[in-house]
Parts: structure tokens; sequence; C-alpha cells
């Protein structure tokens, strides 16, 4: 009788994966802690404890099940430091026919494996089941489409899967997205509720004391770890989130506030792409609190659309277009990283505050990403290259086919729209109207010109202008450059100067991918090895 090894990876932590419902009683089930996975970009500690953790508990559930269980610790002394040669040599030391794991999420990964199904062990792979739509079926709804919109797609899940649909199968409140209603700044005399806790078991503060060795000087700090990292934990996570944000999400998921880094926002993102919990079971947890009248309808939406839409949507974007998607960088954007995006060390403040709130806690929420550090990306003009892998690195719940999508095609635009039909483009006006940040700054933020002027705002301009050849035609941006083209030459000019003065001092690091990964991030910070 055949002898599988049956490869978990970290992003597959679900018990009821088809790989391992099928596998056979005299089935090996291994998971790898390897060097490789860390530091292909340098991830942040909270980052790593996060999955090492949660795949060690995985394991020792497995355990319990009754499984066979192989674990390679990272500092195991026959390690080989790599997940594929890692598998091989397991396979052989098990004696083991052939290797089996569920598809992985990331191109790089996949293309890996894909070249190793021919050798001895043969790879397979097996479909993953745990998204609402697979990757065939978003190919078929893209199939004939000369444009591809992320709420066309929505509607369609909707439809397919009933959420938020009544009898005739249309949308309840008689309308499919209630955005409008979700762009409330956080009022003064509201208090948002803290996440709950999850302390350190023994084997949490192993892997903590193991990551704080190996990769402690990468951006970022494991005090303060506070993820769940069982499934019962990301569960009490889910009802906390439910009973005590949900409620408020809707009218405040774009809000941005100076002190407190989570608000009415979930923080199951991490949890939910490593596998510990199921997008369904979530979709129908806010579904049921609107039923039951918990919540409002715009809130459940607004958080269903997350998920059931965007989450689904930028997975098919990728899969669609992988590997070239990757290398698309249609604003010709050639600038690094800026510096201060290691240190949080720059006057602005909204920026600050959110790569302090990153470091703190390997997480910023998604109105931070987009309209904060990713539209000064943006604005700078930041290569692809620089961006997409520092959020790579400093999110909890970044894995590249969330990422990547969201970053290349909703941040920077360098997809010409292909994911999103404008650039995420603004001035200090959208940050000073969603937060509170502005009256904590240095910079005027009604201000253009002069020494304390709002960096986004002359920023702002000149980036319209840089662009106006690639931009100037869409439909959605003919209202903003019929106010560039209104403005005096004189204006113009000293916008102009303004925004090259600020550029021409902003100190960069290199974009990951050209040599060391570690190399410009380490430069920037002295953080690197003794």
């Amino acid at each position: 009788m055949s002898r599988p090894l049956i490869v978990i990876l970290g992003d597959q932590l679900t018990d009821d994966l088809p790989v391992l419902a099928g596998a056979p009683e005299n089935a090996v089930v291994a998971l790898f802690e390897v060097e490789e996975e860390g530091r292909y970009v340098p991830h942040h500690p909270q980052k790593i404890a996060f999955l090492f953790s949660a795949m060690r508990h995985f394991a020792q559930m497995l355990r319990q099940q009754g499984r066979q269980v192989h674990y390679t610790c990272l500092d195991d002394s026959d390690n080989t430091q790599d997940l594929i040669s890692e598998a091989e040599r397991v396979a052989g030391l098990y004696g083991c026919d052939d290797i089996r794991v569920t598809s992985p999420g990331e191109w790089r990964l996949f293309d890996r494996i894909q070249k190793r199904r021919g050798n001895t062990p043969p790879w397979y792979m097996v479909t993953d089941d745990r998204f609402f739509c697979s990757r065939e079926g978003f190919n078929q709804w893209a199939q004939g489409r000369q444009r591809f919109r992320m709420e066309h797609f929505y509607r369609w899940m909707r439809r397919e899967t009933g959420l938020l649909m009544d009898e005739q199968n249309n949308p309840q409140g008689n309308q499919w997205n209630f955005d409008q209603n979700n762009r409330k700044p956080l009022p003064r005399d509201i208090t948002p509720p803290e996440p709950p806790e999850h302390q350190p078991d023994a084997l949490t503060r192993e892997v903590m004391t193991l990551v704080e060795t190996h990769f402690g000087h990468h951006f970022g700090t494991l005090e303060g770890f506070n993820w769940p990292v069982t499934r019962r934990q990301a569960l009490n996570d889910l009802a906390h989130f439910i009973e005590h944000a949900l409620p408020f999400f809707g009218d405040y998921q774009d809000a941005i506030s100076d002190q407190h880094p989570f608000l009415y926002h979930a923080r199951l993102s991490g949890a939910l792409n490593a596998g510990l919990l199921r997008p369904l079971e979530v979709c129908q947890a806010a579904e049921n609190a609107w039923r039951g009248g918990k919540v409002p309808l715009n809130s459940a939406e607004g958080f269903i659309r997350q998920i059931l839409g965007w989450r689904e949507y930028v997975r098919g974007i990728y899969w669609l277009n992988m590997p070239d998607y990757k290398r698309r960088n249609d604003l010709k954007a050639d600038r690094g990283l800026p510096a201060f995006y290691w240190t949080g060390d720059t006057d602005m403040r909204c920026l600050k505050r959110a790569i302090e709130m990153t470091r703190d806690h390997a997480y910023a929420h998604h109105i931070q990403r987009l309209m904060v550090t990713g539209n000064f990306a943006l604005l700078c003009g930041v290569s692809p290259a620089a961006l997409c892998d520092w959020y790579l690195a400093v999110y909890i719940d970044a894995f590249e086919w969330v990422e990547l999508p969201n970053t290349l095609g909703m941040v920077l635009y360098a997809d010409s729209g292909y994911l999103g039909s404008k650039p995420y483009c603004a001035s200090g006006k959208y940050i000073d109207r969603m937060s509170d940040h502005c009256q904590h700054c240095r910079y005027d933020v009604k201000k253009s010109i002069g020494e304390d002027a709002c960096p986004f705002n002359s920023l702002y301009w000149h980036f319209l202008e840089r662009n106006k050849k690639q931009l100037a035609s869409n439909q959605r941006m003919k209202l903003i450059y019929g106010s560039l083209n209104k403005m005096s030459d004189d204006k113009r000019q000293a916008l102009r100067e303004q925004a090259i003065r600020f550029l021409d001092q902003l100190e960069e690091t290199p974009a990951y991918g050209q040599g060391d990964h570690l190399a410009g991030y380490e430069r920037r910070t002295g953080k690197g090895d003794d």
C-alpha cells in the first residue's frame, strides 16, 4: 500500500482540507518551519510568530486526532531550510511514495511545485476549496469581458451564494452596495472596543523566543503580540467582532484615528488567510447578526463585501494574470521606498502613526494602507516592486495573492485600471476629513505652498500633472483635470517646485527583489545581524 506525505503549508491550517480528508490512514502529515519562507522579504516578527505558533498548534491538534505528524522546527539540526527540499527529505525519511499538497496561494511556490511533479517522489496538488469562487469559476466569469469591475463580480457572487438576498434573489434593502453610508469620520465622543486578549501559552512563548533569535532584526516588535493562533481563539475573535464592532463597522470603516489602531475593524484577515476561519462562516455570522436585528444592513453588507467581493476578486485577478501581472508598472514609477517606512521618522503625522501602528501590531486597516501609506507612495512615484514587498513584509494578513493586486492595482494603479477604475490619489483634505491626524501635525493641511504646507497637497497636483497623458482621459478623473487646467500658470509652477523640493530631499531604500532582500532595510535601521 502506497504511503503519501501530506504537506500542510502555513496558510492552510484548516482541518477539513480535501488533501487531509482523502488521506489514507498510513499517511504522514508534515509541516515545516524554514528560513526561506521567513526571509524572502523581511516579514514582521509578529507575522512569523503568528504563523509558526498557529502551525505548531495545528500539528498538536492533528496528533490529538490520531494522525501521524512530522513537524520540522526552524532550529532542527537536519532542517534544509527550504520547503521543497525539506518535504522531499522527510518523504524519504518515512518511505513515502508521493507528496501531496493543497495548491499554494502564491505563484512562486506553485511554480516550484509544478516543476517537481515529474520527479521522484512525484508531487501532486489538490484544489484549494476554501474560497467562494474557484480559480476556474473566476476564469469563466472573466471570459469575454473587456473590463473587470469588482462590483459586477460581487453581485454575481451574491446571487451565487444567496448571501443578503431575498426570496426573489434580489439584494436585501433593494440595494447592492451601501458604501455611500460607510464614510463617516470617528466622532470625538466615541471609544472603539478593545480586541479580545490572547495570552501566549507555552507553545507561543517558545515560538516568540525562536523568532526573536532568528528574525528580531526585522522591522516590527513582538511586544504586545495578541493574535489568535488556534481555531478556537479565531472563533472567539469573530464572535467578539460581531457583538461589539460590527454594529458600527459600516459607518466608520473608512475612519482613521490618531490613537486607536483597530477602531471597529474585525482583525480577522490574518486568521482567515491562514485558514483558521472559513470565509463562508464569517459572512454567515454577519448575515445572521443582521437578520437577528443586531446590526444595521450597511454594516453587514459592507463587511461581507470585503470578503465575498474584494477578497475573492483580487484572488481571481492574481491567478488569471500571474506571473506577468507582478511586472506591471504602467505609470513608470521608479522611486525607491521612502526610508521612513522602516522607522516612522517623519513629521507627517498620518504617515508616522500608520507606520508606528504597523510596527507595533503588524496591522493597519485598509484605509490607512490605501489612503495614507499607499496614497503617499502613489503621489511620490514609488516603484511597485518597492511598495509591494513592503506591504508583503509588514502585515500579518499579507500573502502575495491578496497583497499584490491590492497594492499594484488598487493602490499604485500600475495596471492602468485593469483592477480598479481610477487611481486612489488624494490631497491632504481627504486625510483631514477622515481622521484627527492633522490637528497633531506640524504641517498645515490647508496650505499647499511654503515651509509648513502639507506635502500631500503639492504632491497631489504634481502627480496629476506628471501623469496627465495616462490619466486625463479617464472619465472619473475629468473633473479633477478640469480644475488643474483652470489653474494659473504661476500657481502650477509654484506647486511643481514645492513638490520637487520635497521629493529631492526624500531619502529612499532600494526595492526588494534586487539582490539581498534585507540589505536596504538594514542599512537604514542598523538592525543587521551582529
